[in-house]
């Protein structure tokens, strides 16, 4: 009998669980990282992207229209980063309530892009005419963009309002306490110079007060040639060039080459959560940013 009356009460809790009441596609992992933080299991969530991928270059997949099918909420970066793919994941979808509207939040959005065109010119290569489009590494943003993320998944979803106010606030919390600390470690890289190998990094350089150099493409999204990787050989030795720097999603050879020419040392960072095995969450990205950057100093 009392075997009975546990498992009834066992199953009644079970009952009593609330199922999430949103469904969140996150187009980045950097995003699908933040709306665990703000809504924890409060949400179901699908992220499209892994750290190894272009994000510029995503098929279009059944699996990912399948997801997109079921979200009420749809979380990129915006500035036509997801140009390519994500409008149609959402037509071939036919979930018109993520197309527009409060089911679409772009965190380009949310802040003031930095490198704006003054004209376009699709001879320039892959510019993107509102902004570069990689904010996820400056933490001021991101904060920026959790308060306006955090006030969109209470909109649409009131019933978990307080859990998204309460985790805002927690998460703020640790995220304000972390950055002194991080800008306390990095401040050696003040003034440092580097080579990238796409204009991806314009945010952490800018908060970090290092000067970006010369880039491996000879035009965003242009495959690095061996002529204009060549032509950064002596930029990169004269200028005295901490190091090179490239994603986890990135062909490292182009780096390797010209680090091997000029003893610069080639550092893959991660870009996004996942990046590596550090970067399991965006205190963790952070981290393990700043420890790659600060070991080139050694």
């Amino acid at each position: 009998m009392k075997a009975l009356i546990w498992a009834a009460l066992l199953l009644g809790s079970a009952w009593s669980i609330p199922a999430p009441a949103l469904n969140v596609f996150a187009c980045e992992p950097e995003w699908g990282a933040l709306t665990r933080e703000l809504a924890g299991d409060a949400v179901t969530l699908d992220v499209a992207t892994s750290a190894l991928q272009d994000v510029h270059q995503i098929e279009a997949k059944p699996s990912l229209i399948a997801k997109m099918r079921r979200a009420d909420l749809v979380v990129c970066s915006g500035a036509e980063l997801e140009a390519g793919w994500l409008p149609q994941l959402i037509r071939q979808s036919g979930n018109s309530k993520v197309a527009s509207g409060p089911g679409s939040f772009m965190a380009t959005d949310q802040v003031v892009t930095l490198d704006k065109p003054s004209e376009l010119d699709r001879a320039a290569g892959d510019v993107h005419p509102q902004g570069n489009p990689h904010v996820q590494l400056d933490p001021y943003r991101v904060l920026a963009i959790a308060k306006a993320l955090a006030a969109r998944l209470a909109q649409l979803d009131p019933g978990n309002a307080a859990v998204y106010t309460q985790r805002l606030a927690d998460f703020s919390t640790r995220w304000q306490a972390a950055i002194p600390n991080w800008e306390a470690r990095a401040a050696p890289l003040k003034g440092r110079k580097v080579v990238v190998h796409h204009a991806s990094w314009v945010y952490l350089l800018t908060w970090l007060g290092v000067e970006q150099i010369g880039t491996l493409e000879p035009k965003p999204g242009v495959p690095p040639t061996s002529g204009h990787l060549a032509g950064l050989i002596e930029i990169t030795k004269a200028q005295s060039a901490l190091a090179i720097l490239s994603a986890a999603y990135q062909d490292p050879k182009a780096g390797e080459w010209l680090a091997e020419r000029t003893g610069v040392p080639a550092l893959v960072l991660p870009f996004t959560v996942g990046g590596d095995d550090q970067a399991k969450d965006l205190f963790g990205l952070y981290d393990a940013t700043l420890d790659r950057l600060l070991g080139a100093l050694k």
